[in-house]
């Protein structure tokens, strides 16, 4: 994978009122990941194992995180994975060898509180890029508020159409 120095970042945080446990499971379990992020998910909890996201029920071929992978995994702590933006930015973020990071903290902040801060890494600054990073900005805080409102209600909206 590429690096580049010239790149920003979007950091969006919550804190939801659910023990530690259960917001990790919400994010590294497949049938836990498709009740509030995506109606399909293949999610192998792993360094190496799958993070894909299906958008569309059934269609494996538009809308989707097929073949990113988890690059890290701290359990209860860390998990970081690659990512590819939606259709309509495929051809500027979708290059193999030059995938965005997300990056999910989590910070247990009482017995029944928990904080999670996600970083999307690897935005480039030229203008063309400027749409999908705000496309990603706005869908980062509607992801982490279908988290919440699933964990705190039992009712998540899935996301992300452009």
């Amino acid at each position: 994978m590429k690096t580049s120095t010239n790149t920003k970042a979007i950091t969006s945080d919550v804190t939801i009122q659910s023990e530690l446990e259960l917001v990790w499971y919400a994010w590294t379990l497949s049938e836990r990941v498709s009740q509030w992020f995506a109606p399909e998910a293949v999610v192998d909890p792993k360094v190496g194992g799958s993070f894909e996201l299906y958008f569309i029920p059934g269609n494996k071929e538009e809308m989707n995180t097929r073949g990113c992978k988890i690059l890290k995994l701290i359990e209860k702590e860390t998990l970081v994975f690659t990512w590819k933006g939606p259709d309509p930015f495929q051809n500027l973020m979708n290059k193999e060898d030059e995938l965005t990071v997300v990056n999910v903290k989590f910070e247990k902040v009482d017995d029944s509180n928990t904080k999670v801060v996600v970083t999307h890494d690897g935005f480039k600054e030229e203008e063309i890029w400027s749409e999908a990073f705000n496309w990603h900005q706005a869908a980062w805080k509607q992801v982490l508020a279908s988290l919440k409102s699933a964990l705190e209600k039992g009712e998540g909206a899935l996301c992300c159409q452009p």
